[in-house]
């Protein structure tokens, strides 16, 4: 029978640390490994680094230029589009105007007939009663819609605002004068929409040549006045008679 030793047991075997002591070991030296090679090469990665900032500094750089040529562009469109609105608010507006103007005139033109009616009912003294009235209420109104009268007798002949239907000659005009009014003339604002019609004098033909001629020789003394009172004057002086 064989003896077992004291205080040795298969279960308590003593561990094998060769294996843990050796991957420490090799551990140990990647780390040293990777620690001279970042030494070694921590300048050139350094500047590898610099170099990459470098190239995204510039690229933030034109892309920012980019962005702000787009932005002018677009603020340049819309300068544009702002005054063409503006412009084709004023275009819109004037229009607008313009065919009120038009559309008032056309009605007032249809009713300078009537005006004419009720001016020679009031030359003939037959405006009266309702009918005057009435008459002087449309007059009112036309002239609140902005439509005036105008030619006078005794003014100055203007063939942009007058017609004239007779003509004739006075001595007692310097200029073409309308001497009468045959139907008064109309406008808007400064829009005629009826000339007035009316009949000019002119001054006769000569007759201011002879006026003139007429004063010259009023003015000028005749040949034999001096003689007559140069005798006259030294007969009464009493001056000795010769001989």
């Amino acid at each position: 029978m064989t003896k077992e030793t004291p205080g040795f047991d298969e279960k308590d075997e003593p561990t094998d640390v060769s294996g843990t002591a050796a991957d420490q070991a090799e551990n140990e030296a990647e780390a040293a490994e990777a620690a001279g090679s970042s030494t070694e090469e921590g300048p050139a990665g350094r500047a590898g680094d610099a170099e990459a900032k470098g190239s995204e500094n510039a690229g933030a750089v034109a892309e920012l230029d980019q962005v702000r040529t787009a932005l002018s562009e677009r603020t340049a469109d819309l300068q544009r589009l702002q005054a063409e609105y503006q412009n084709y608010r004023r275009r819109v507006e004037r229009d607008r105007i313009a065919v009120k103007e038009i559309a008032v005139a056309n009605l007032l033109t249809e009713l300078l007939p009537v005006l004419d009616d009720i001016g020679r009912a009031r030359d003939h003294g037959e405006l009266v009663g309702g009918f005057k009235s009435v008459a002087e209420s449309l007059e009112t109104v036309v002239a609140k819609m902005g439509l005036q009268q105008f030619g006078k007798e005794g003014e100055p002949f203007d063939p942009t605002v007058h017609e004239a239907l007779m003509h004739s000659y006075a001595p007692d005009v310097t200029e073409t004068t309308c001497v009468a009014i045959l139907q008064p003339g109309y406008r808007i604002g400064e829009r005629t929409i009826r000339p007035a019609r009316v009949a000019v004098a002119e001054p006769q033909p000569g007759a201011s040549a002879a006026k003139a001629d007429g004063e010259t020789e009023a003015d000028e003394p005749e040949a034999g006045d001096g003689k007559v009172a140069g005798a006259a004057d030294g007969k009464d002086s009493g001056a000795p008679d010769e001989g």
